[in-house]
């Protein structure tokens, strides 16, 4: 671990790749979480099970490549997340936008019970509160 950071300190590149990285990181977590929490449906964690994607008919090569980029996406953002959580930008926000991203069994349990946690909910319901949104239900 002392050979890493004395690696990092004594690259200039390094040094500099990892601040671009978390300049960027930070604005695209102010612009683009706030812009999917808002357009989340306001009953998404209100029905019993998870709601029908809207690409759900469409032919299985589309399907598959939309599935396939939201996974990916939602694996850049489970990343970023975790990376702001000791550098600017707002982690937890990130790391659970992330995670309605993947598709993995249990997801929808794991984001009702996240979705309880008083510090995520109180971010979203101001987030959304301030865009005008409808709030969302919880239950």
């Amino acid at each position: 671990m002392e050979e890493l950071i004395k690696t990092i300190w004594s690259n200039e590149t390094w040094l500099w790749s990892l601040g671009i990285i978390s300049i960027l990181s930070f604005v695209a977590s102010l612009v683009f979480i706030p812009y999917l929490i808002v357009r989340m449906p306001a009953d998404y964690f209100s029905a019993e099970k998870r709601h029908k994607t809207p690409w759900a008919d469409q032919h299985i090569i589309i399907r598959t490549v939309l599935i396939t980029l939201k996974n990916c996406l939602g694996i850049v953002l489970v990343i970023l997340g975790l990376a702001m959580l000791v550098l600017p930008g707002q982690g937890l926000l990130t790391l659970f936008i992330g995670l309605i991203c993947l598709n993995f069994p249990g997801k929808y349990r794991l984001e009702k019970w996240l979705i309880q946690q008083k510090n995520i909910r109180r971010s979203i319901d101001w987030l959304r509160q301030r865009a005008g949104s409808e709030p969302l239900n919880y239950e």
